[in-house]
């Protein structure tokens, strides 16, 4: 990219994702959300005699759960086949049909995967946020998950950011999760920055609504997998394959 999109002249703070913007977490919780969705269909299909027909991580991964808060993301999927099951409460066990029982099931999983595989981050996101804080930038993640943090440390790069909003903190300030552009919001008012002087980069439908819908001055769409018109269309101002092309 011949101009670089940041300057102070019109931003103070870049805001980010983290799941396949920061670091290489997408796929995991892709796979995860394919295993949990595929036992429970499964399951159902034996016990109606209904057919089971798989979860798609091209399709409904991308358009139902994506960026969201991991109950959110279950009641999307699920209404989208017709599915209604009780909510349940956060303290719900892995193995109890209900929204928050399957996320937690998820949850589990990704857990364990990180555990046993590690945490990779990007080199040219990384590199990016170093550059931005060198130049003066304000930084922030802004995360659906509830294991941001732990995800950071283990990639080493928790230190490059002086605003963490994640599944936790919206949890605790009761704010609605992407779409809707709350915890953006809120990063932006935790360093002081009005909205219109501050970038957002994501790579998720939801993530670049939310970055829309904020009127934030610049959204930032990453499309390392898959058609980046989708992002344009809903929101972005730029759209990369990797947050390196940004560099000058």
């Amino acid at each position: 990219m011949s101009d670089f999109p940041f300057t102070r002249d019109h931003l103070d703070a870049v805001l980010f994702d983290l799941d396949g913007v920061l670091t290489a977490t997408a796929k995991v919780h892709a796979a995860c959300w394919k295993k949990t969705f595929d036992d429970f269909l499964r399951g159902r299909a034996a016990s109606s005699g209904e057919p089971f027909v798989p979860f798609d991580i091209d399709s409904d991964y991308k358009r139902y759960v994506d960026g969201k808060p991991r109950y959110d993301g279950v009641s999307s999927f699920l209404g989208s086949r017709s599915i209604r099951l009780p909510y349940g409460d956060s303290g719900d066990p892995a193995d109890r049909e209900t929204v928050c029982g399957l996320g937690n099931r998820k949850s589990e999983m990704v857990v364990d995967a990180l555990e046993t595989d590690g945490v990779e981050s990007y080199e040219g996101s990384v590199a990016l946020v170093k550059l931005l804080r060198h130049e003066g930038f304000k930084t922030a993640v802004v995360s659906a998950s509830n294991n941001c943090e732990a995800v950071l440390e283990a990639a080493g790069i928790a230190e490059l950011f002086e605003v963490r909003v994640d599944g936790l903190v919206a949890d605790r300030l009761k704010l609605p999760g992407k779409p809707a552009p709350d915890t953006f919001l809120e990063a932006a008012r935790e360093l002081g920055v009005e909205p219109s002087r501050a970038a957002v980069v994501e790579d998720a439908i939801a993530g670049v609504e939310a970055g829309r819908d904020g009127s934030f001055g610049l959204v930032i769409g990453v499309a390392r997998e898959g058609d980046p018109r989708a992002l344009r269309e809903h929101g972005a101002h730029i759209v990369v394959s990797d947050l390196g092309e940004l560099l000058p």
